[in-house]
């Protein structure tokens, strides 16, 4: 399959629908969930970092390991959607029947990515068939289990408790139990700006992209955070590019949009429709973010998060903010061309897939052939 077929197949994530089995007030998808998470793992990465500076031999994040995590694991959890966690955490504990599961799994997935080639299905082998955890695997566990608690949290809190809260609720505390131990974890626990600054990622989820438009799937800021993050990485991987951009790449494209919590998802037309209007939302961005985020983390995060949020798109000698800007675009395509697909119909929709197309006619950002993509998709 070529790799347009992983990057719908990622989008499936748009419609799995968590918690399905319990009153909810709000939609609570996996594409938010592991967004969120991932937003999680970065700041546990780095308070781990933080926290073994003075040390001889300073701890130093694999952040590549920590990336392709949270990518396996994203499709992983696309192919099991139907079986519940505890189901699957019971499944592990027969290492046979888990290997198996994990060779289910890999049969079904690697075929989608076959695109990337041969060292990337390795990897993606080698994570699904092993049973040791890493430090990192150990960062993105412990951040997967923190946003599940962090749900759970929203639905006890406006939901009519029902027998099965407590059982959950134990399993919840369970599971985090075994990273106790992480030192980020803990310091991450007992910093309230840190957590603040997770919970204001998080109501990313609660703004919705194309908001005046009806769409199937809807998508939220922060779920289409990770999918330009998703996007980035692969053409990355693909192109060929060194760790540090691709790192880079990853983190922008899951940071790029964290001011809009801030200023909430304005589209490009309204962006356009005055001249000047642009620049002058990314100053407000710009000060609202120097008011009310850099003070929730510590400075010297504070260059990295500007580089993922100022002036994203722009090419720097660690990251390629043309590559990243493509990647975004082509979420926006895919978000349309879903909703046409799954029958709504809309001039909007039609018109922001025609300039697309007409934008990347032609265009090869970093090696990645964009037109072929688009072409692809028509």
């Amino acid at each position: 399959m070529d790799l347009n077929s992983l990057l719908l197949k990622i989008y499936e994530a748009a419609s799995m629908q968590r918690w399905n089995d319990q009153i909810k007030t709000i939609e609570l998808t996996e594409l938010d969930k592991q967004s969120h998470k991932m937003i999680v793992a970065y700041i546990l990465g780095r308070c781990e970092e933080d926290l073994g500076a003075g040390d001889k031999e300073k701890v130093q994040i694999d952040w590549i390991t920590v990336i392709e995590t949270g990518i396996f694991d994203f499709l992983k959890r696309i192919v099991l959607t139907d079986l519940k966690p505890p189901l699957i955490y019971k499944i592990k504990e027969d290492n046979k029947k888990y290997r198996k599961l994990n060779q289910w799994v890999f049969e079904r997935i690697s075929p989608f990515a076959q695109d990337l080639g041969s060292d990337f299905i390795e990897k993606l082998k080698k994570h699904l068939y092993s049973t040791e955890e890493t430090l990192e695997t150990r960062i993105v566990n412990a951040a997967h289990f923190y946003i599940t608690e962090w749900e759970f949290h929203i639905i006890s809190q406006s939901s009519h408790r029902n027998f099965l809260f407590d059982e959950i609720d134990q399993s919840i505390k369970q599971e985090q139990m075994r990273y106790r131990d992480l030192g980020c974890l803990k310091y991450f626990h007992n910093n309230k700006n840190l957590r603040d600054f997770a919970d204001i990622a998080g109501q990313l989820r609660f703004q919705q992209r194309w908001s005046h438009l009806y769409r199937i799937p809807k998508t939220s800021v922060l779920g289409h955070m990770l999918i330009v993050a998703m996007f980035s990485y692969l053409f990355s991987y693909k192109a060929g590019l060194n760790r540090q951009r691709r790192i880079n790449n990853y983190f922008t494209g899951l940071f790029h949009d964290l001011p809009e919590v801030l200023t909430r998802d304005i589209i490009n037309p309204v962006k356009k429709s005055v001249e000047g209007l642009d620049e002058l939302i990314k100053e407000y961005e710009i000060q609202e973010m120097e008011k009310k985020i850099y003070k929730l983390i510590p400075e010297s995060w504070h260059k990295d998060i500007r580089h993922f949020t100022e002036d994203e798109f722009s090419n720097t000698e660690e990251r390629d903010g043309e590559l990243v800007k493509g990647a975004d675009d082509l979420a926006a395509y895919m978000e349309a061309y879903l909703a046409l697909k799954n029958g709504i119909r809309n001039e909007d929709l039609v018109s922001a897939m025609q300039n697309l197309i007409k934008k990347y006619r032609g265009k090869i950002i970093s090696g990645i052939d964009f037109e072929k993509i688009y072409r692809d998709f028509e």
